[in-house]
């Protein structure tokens, strides 16, 4: 008698990841459906040769969405969603490999790896000056004001100019690449009056200023790495006539009087003089009686 004895294959045997824990550093430009862990790496065996279905989720709250499976038999990792290191520094990612579909009813084993995703901050803002101001709730763009300085006419100043709202001052805003910054006039410096230190942004006059009127330079800040990395902020000079005097009052004590009840906006009355309404006046010796 001839027996034929087929032996059924039993699922007794888990899937296997090659590691079953990674860790990956990922640039913070990495192009959206880049390959961030290919599949050679990730695919799991079954010594029962089952086909491994696969499933991934993100631990970290708040950021979900960035990364993704190509498919449900294949795990490579790709970038779903643009990354942006002010909102993602890192994430923790688990992989499943089943031997079953997620909704069957039969027996089912499960392995599982955990993924470790670093983001590394790029080179992707252009320098800041400061102080500036937010135009978004990203904190990725953030804009500054107009410096102002004054300078007296035909006299040079022998030291940095002091300016508001604070001397010339920029940033590398991607700060753990901090990369160092350079600056220039490039333009409104019509007849060479004035210079900048490249290294710490001071301003200095190479000459005298003959004429009232008001220079408005363009000052450029930009990463000595990539000087395509750059940006523009206006400084105002205007050019003044010395002050030599300070302003004083003509009286050490004025006097006035009112009556009890008196309307508001009335007049106070000089008290010296009741028939005439309290005048305050101060001088300046700069200027002269017209």
């Amino acid at each position: 008698v001839e027996i034929l004895v087929t032996i059924i294959n039993l699922n007794d045997n888990s899937p296997v990841f090659k590691q079953t824990n990674l860790t990956k550093t990922v640039p913070e430009d990495t192009k959206v459906n880049a390959t961030i862990i290919p599949r050679e790496d990730l695919s799991a065996t079954d010594a029962d040769l089952d086909t491994i279905y696969y499933a991934l989720t993100t631990a970290v709250p708040d950021t979900g969405g960035y990364f993704a499976i190509k498919g449900v038999n294949n795990p490579e990792i790709y970038l779903q969603k643009a990354l942006d290191y002010e909102k993602i520094k890192f994430t923790t990612l688990f992989l499943y490999a089943r031997d079953r579909p997620v909704n069957s009813s039969d027996t089912t084993h499960t392995a599982t790896a955990t993924i470790s995703i670093l983001i590394e901050q790029a080179d992707t803002k252009p320098p800041w000056f400061l102080p500036c101001t937010f135009i978004n709730t990203d904190n990725n763009v953030c804009i500054s004001s107009p410096y102002t300085g004054r300078v007296n006419i035909s006299e040079k100043s022998t030291v940095p100019l002091a300016l508001e709202p604070g001397p010339i001052y920029a940033i590398d805003p991607d700060y753990t690449l901090n990369e160092k910054i350079v600056y220039s006039i490039v333009g409104g410096d019509t007849d060479n009056v004035f210079s900048i230190d490249a290294d710490t942004g001071n301003l200095t006059m190479n000459k005298a200023a003959t004429s009232p009127e008001t220079f408005l330079l363009q000052v450029m800040a930009s990463q000595v790495n990539n000087i395509q990395k750059y940006s523009v902020v206006s400084v105002e000079i205007k050019v003044i006539n010395k002050s030599d005097h300070a302003p004083y009052f003509e009286r050490s004590i004025y006097r006035g009087t009112v009556s009890v009840g008196l309307a508001p906006g009335s007049l106070v009355l000089d008290a010296d003089v009741p028939s005439k309404p309290l005048m305050i006046a101060a001088a300046d010796d700069d200027f002269t009686d017209v």
